[in-house]
């Protein structure tokens, strides 16, 4: 039983009064009538209680009753609205489909009516228009507004013609007949305007403006009759053609009556001399322009400040003469100037680009530019002028590249001719150049040390070249100018070796490099090929006349510091010793004559040169050179010996009085 009664004994004896009873003793069957006595007492008492409300709780109960009856009133009535609601959303619903439906046959009417009006006002034919068309002259504003009107209705006719439009059949006999007289008023103006460019003294510029300004008038021909858009094209070529033609050819025979008498033959290359024998009838050429033949001078301002000066005027010029060169740029810069004009004319008005613009302004110029082709063929058959020629490339690279600038391709093969003309002759005229001066003979050249007028023209006809050439370089003219540079440098070679003496064969070959230097180098950048080249070729004949004209002065010091300065690096002082007796006998004869010596070097060297600078130079680097020397010299001397030497601040004073100012 304890184990069965186990948990629910274990709550009882947990309740409080439990435990009292048990502790009292107290009999249960007495405890428990007791407690159903209370219990009974409690239920009466509640029962007198809800009598006693009996009233309260029938009033409550009809209360509940009422709110009821109201509940479902409110009910109905909620239900009632709810259905309405469903009702007002379902209209609603209806409404919006209604009006979007509604709006959008709104705008499908309003699209009709907006194309179909434009459609009528496209298609109608105003009476101010006929009037305008029939009777208004074509330089008005009015008629180009109206041609342009009516082209659009000539195309939008022609556009529904292919449909089958029956409304075309209306309005196009109108538009045709104003389309005729339109056509004939247009075709007459551009014929007159065409005219105006064949009489004389007829300033081209203002018949085209006058063209460019009404410039649609061409395109509603070529859009509407094709074979007349033709016809006026076939004038204006005609035309052009011959008025460019005649004006070049007639420009070209007076600029040829302005050039120089005297130009350029075969005797005036450069290894001829300027007192070469000529035939009994041979004209003589003047030094004047002789001296321009190799010479630069101002003739580069061609490529630059003269580039684009005003072409020459014949009639106005006929007291002056002008080079080659000059009558070449005046030629080109007026072809340019109305080339450009006339295609950029043509490209707008006739309104073609590409491989089409060039074909028509092949067709325009064409006979023009064969014909100054022709011309300058002609003219370069016998120019011996090389800078000329080279000038003239160079102002071909230059208007070519202009013309870019002004978006003209067009006379890109013309420049290309001109060059294919000139490069042979120049290549040729240059080679003979090179031919003369190695056919020279030295032997019948007077014996000066003074530079050769061979290498003096030489100097300057490079320093052209090379000056010409700094913006546009080329490999053949690179190539000629070192088999020239070769050539003379063999040349100048040949001439030193008919001097007896390898000084006087020094001087002149110093005097010769020193000169071409020195003109390059005024001409030219300094790091040029040129210009390195024969500052080399001066550097070591500088280093080799030092030697001789310090010998016979001071060629035992010399000879001794050579012969004995490596047993000074080998430290064999015993070998330097025995050689005391020549080094005293060499300090004897520098302390007897080192200041005469000095003079004679000084007044020997300026005399040979005709050069101050190159003189003085050369005086400096000797100096410097036997003071080197005067060092080395007293390292090698015994302590007896280096006591009598002079002291070199006595020496270095004495120099300094010859040092140069230039």
């Amino acid at each position: 039983m304890a184990e069965v009664t186990s948990p629910q004994m274990t709550e009882q004896l947990d309740n409080e009064e439990v435990r009292e009873i048990l502790k009292n003793t107290t009999d249960l069957r007495q405890y428990s009538r007791q407690i159903e006595k209370e219990f009974k007492e409690v239920e009466n008492k509640s029962i007198e209680d809800y009598i006693a409300e009996s009233q309260n709780i029938a009033n409550l109960h009809n209360q509940i009753n009422d709110c009821d009856d109201v509940l479902e009133r409110m009910e109905n009535m909620l239900m009632s609205f709810q259905s309405v609601l469903n009702n007002i959303s379902t209209e609603i619903t209806q409404l919006q489909r209604k009006s979007v439906s509604m709006s959008l046959q709104l705008t499908n009417r309003q699209s009709v009516k907006a194309q179909l009006s434009q459609f009528i006002e496209d298609m109608a034919v105003s009476e101010e228009m006929i009037n305008i068309i029939m009777e208004t002259p074509v330089t008005e504003r009015d008629f180009s507004t109206q041609l342009n009107v009516l082209n659009h209705k000539l195309s939008l006719v022609k556009e529904l013609s292919f449909k089958e439009s029956k409304s075309t059949s209306d309005v196009s006999d109108v538009l045709q007949k104003l389309r005729l007289k339109a056509m004939s008023k247009i075709r007459t103006y551009l014929l007159e305007q065409i005219y105006k460019f064949r009489k004389p003294m007829t300033n081209y510029q203002i018949p085209q403006n006058a063209m460019l300004k009404h410039k649609f008038f061409f395109e509603f021909i070529l859009s509407n009759e094709r074979h007349v858009a033709q016809e006026i094209c076939s004038e204006y070529i005609d035309t052009m053609s011959k008025i460019y033609y005649s004006y070049f050819k007639s420009y070209s025979t007076r600029l040829t009556s302005l050039k120089f008498e005297e130009s350029c033959t075969k005797d005036d290359l450069m290894g001829i001399e300027d007192n070469a024998s000529k035939g009994l009838f041979s004209k003589t050429t003047s030094l004047k322009h002789k001296s321009t033949i190799f010479t630069i001078g101002k003739r580069g301002d061609i490529l630059n400040q003269q580039l684009e000066a005003p072409i020459i005027v014949p009639h106005a010029q006929l007291k002056n003469r002008y080079t080659v060169e000059a009558l070449f740029r005046s030629e080109q810069y007026a072809l340019v100037d109305n080339a450009c004009r006339e295609y950029l004319f043509v490209t707008e008005f006739f309104m073609v680009r590409g491989s089409q613009a060039q074909d028509l302004f092949n067709q325009i110029m064409g006979k023009t530019l064969t014909l100054m082709i022709k011309n300058l063929e002609t003219s370069i058959h016998d120019c011996y002028d090389t800078i000329a020629m080279f000038l003239c490339i160079h102002l071909i690279f230059r208007y070519q590249l202009m013309c870019h600038k002004r978006c003209v391709p067009a006379l890109d093969k013309y420049w290309d001719s001109l060059q294919s003309v000139i490069w042979p002759r120049l290549e040729l005229v240059f080679r003979l150049n090179i031919q003369s001066i190695h056919d020279c003979d030295p032997t019948k050249f007077n014996k000066e040390l003074g530079p050769h007028y061979i290498t003096r023209r030489y100097a300057e006809f490079s320093a052209a070249i090379v000056g010409i050439s700094e913006h546009f370089p080329n490999e053949l003219v690179s190539r000629l100018l070192l088999e020239l540079q070769n050539e003379v440098e063999c040349f100048i070679l040949r001439m030193a070796a008919i001097f007896p003496t390898r000084k006087d064969q020094l001087i002149y070959l110093i005097n010769n490099y020193d000169l071409v230097l020195g003109v390059l180098m005024e001409h030219t950048r300094d790091n040029s090929k040129e210009a390195e080249a024969f500052r080399e070729q001066l550097n070591a004949r500088s280093a080799e006349y030092v030697e001789e004209i310090l010998a016979p002065h001071f060629g035992g010091i010399i000879q001794f510091v050579k012969e004995c300065e490596h047993f000074f690096e080998k430290e064999q002082m015993d070998e330097l010793r025995k050689q005391e007796r020549r080094s005293l006998a060499l300090v004897a004869s520098f302390s007897a004559n080192w200041k005469k010596s000095l003079e004679e070097l000084n007044r020997e060297v300026l005399l040979s040169f005709p050069s101050l600078l190159t003189g003085s130079q050369l005086l400096q680097l000797a100096l410097a050179s036997l003071v080197q020397y005067y060092h080395r010299f007293h390292k090698l001397l015994t302590p007896n010996a280096r006591a009598q030497l002079t002291n070199i601040h006595v020496v270095m004073v004495e120099i300094k009085k010859y040092k140069s100012n230039y």
